[in-house]
């Protein structure tokens, strides 16, 4: 009983870590996680349960699950207009989507959007570090394997 008990929760996180190592993308999870240094001024980390993973600012939404959630849906922080119209236009944060905005935002939304005018409330530019950035946000995303508003398991 024992060994199949040991067997168990060793299939089990293996699993964890081949999910998250096969939506990690291009980058490197430990290398991100210290690169999310310069995001938690304004980003905080919190699961729904309270749980924090990174004590940070409130300039901007929460990060947990982020990844594969529809953009502009963290309950209860208020987005700028063109990023609730991307999301409603479809956008989910995925690899490509990720680094695109958090290269320029207001660049990417205005290309996302086909609109000029669009802007965004993210001043800040990641000049390197994005893929490790989102490879590390995959480990806080414990719905990252399909597109989803918030209203799953883990948001």
């Amino acid at each position: 009983m024992k060994l199949m008990i040991a067997t168990a929760a060793t299939a089990i996180t293996l699993a964890g870590a081949a999910f998250a190592e096969s939506h990690a993308g291009s980058g490197d999870a430990a290398a991100g996680e210290k690169e999310f240094n310069k995001c938690k001024s304004c980003h905080m980390i919190v699961a729904e349960d309270g749980t924090e993973f990174v004590k940070g600012g409130r300039t901007g939404p929460n990060l947990w699950n982020i990844i594969g959630r529809k953009a502009g849906t963290v309950e209860d922080f208020r987005y700028g207009d063109s990023l609730v119209a991307a999301g409603e236009a479809g956008l989910v944060w995925n690899e490509e989507t990720f680094v695109g905005y958090v290269q320029d935002p207001k660049g990417f939304l205005a290309e996302y959007l086909d609109d000029s005018g669009a802007r965004s409330k993210m001043s800040f530019r990641l000049r390197k570090g994005m893929e490790d950035v989102y490879a590390y946000l995959v480990t806080v995303s414990p719905d990252a394997e399909t597109p989803h508003d918030g209203t799953g398991s883990g948001s």
